[in-house]
């Protein structure tokens, strides 16, 4: 009687339990559904938005039906034309090679010591870095272009560049600083005791295990100064105007200029950023930007 009572009691307990969690996984999955119908939803529109862009930069024209009335190419050879893509797309590579460059240049070294040095106001300097990728470029853009109008830097390629170098530098700095602390000191200090230089060091041990970390802040960086409009808008001269910049100029300057021509300039502008965007995906894994460096097994 003893043992019928007490399955009685565990079956109701299992009972009362199940019918506990059957809402909570009801909600679970009423959630998972719902944030999968509101990604495909943006995905859609994202989608619909370029595709229109893209369709209207080969139309002939387009006028309230479904698909334009024909097609041509010859949008794109105004747009190279009109606009003079080829010395934007020279500009913007030359603003892209330097900020990479002073970039990796200054961030790693600081990096570096950050992360082998402890200092007083350690933790302020690094949150001080962080400002300018927290903050939108627009509320700092516009004193920083102020002061540098003022000293006569901005409106040239000098101005644009070092505009765009304060939020790479940090960038690099925050992406290299926790790559290097896992890189076990003792391997400079053999380094040293075998009679190696400090660029000794640097060139045979430290720039091989670098060499990732190095690649994938460059490319993200490069990435971004592509893409950076606020304070290249803010600092670039008529000929220091990337491409990101002229194409706000063509579509809200004054002038008369056929749609058709502006979004195949913006096409050029997509295919660039996503030509540079799909190198970095190549070489840097988004789900881990800094590699580890693993030690290799001891030998019993």
């Amino acid at each position: 009687m003893n043992d019928a009572r007490m399955d009685i009691s565990l079956g109701a307990g299992t009972g009362v339990s199940g019918t506990r969690y059957k809402p909570q996984r009801l909600w679970a999955q009423i959630w998972n559904r719902t944030l999968g119908v509101l990604m495909a939803v943006f995905l859609v529109n994202v989608f619909l938005m370029i595709a229109t862009v893209a369709i209207n930069s080969i139309a002939t024209a387009w006028r309230g039906t479904w698909l334009p009335e024909g097609w041509t190419f010859r949008w794109y050879a105004e747009a190279w034309r009109e606009f003079q893509l080829g010395d934007l797309l020279l500009v913007t590579f030359e603003v892209m090679a330097a900020v990479v460059a002073l970039s990796v240049l200054l961030g790693v070294p600081a990096a570096y010591a950050l992360a082998r040095r402890d200092f007083p106001g350690k933790r302020a300097l690094m949150f001080l870095f962080l400002l300018p990728l927290l903050i939108p470029p627009i509320t700092y853009g516009i004193p920083l272009a102020t002061v540098m109008y003022k000293w006569h830097l901005a409106g040239n390629m000098l101005g644009v560049i070092l505009a765009n170098l304060i939020p790479a530098l940090p960038f690099v700095i925050l992406v290299m600083t926790p790559f290097i602390e896992q890189i076990d000191p003792n391997l400079e200090s053999a380094a040293r005791v075998f009679g190696a230089r400090t660029r000794q060091i640097f060139t045979h041990v430290l720039a091989p295990l670098l060499a990732p970390g190095i690649l994938a802040a460059a490319l993200l960086v490069l990435v971004r100064t592509v893409a950076m409009f606020e304070l290249t808008f803010l600092t670039a001269g008529p000929d220091s105007q990337t491409l990101v910049v002229a194409l706000y100029y063509a579509m809200f300057a004054p002038g008369v200029r056929t749609s058709q021509s502006v979004d195949a300039m913006a096409m050029v502008y997509m295919a660039v950023t996503l030509v540079w965007l799909l190198i970095a995906l190549r070489f840097v894994n988004p789900t881990q930007l800094v590699s580890r460096v693993k030690e290799q097994p001891r030998a019993a």
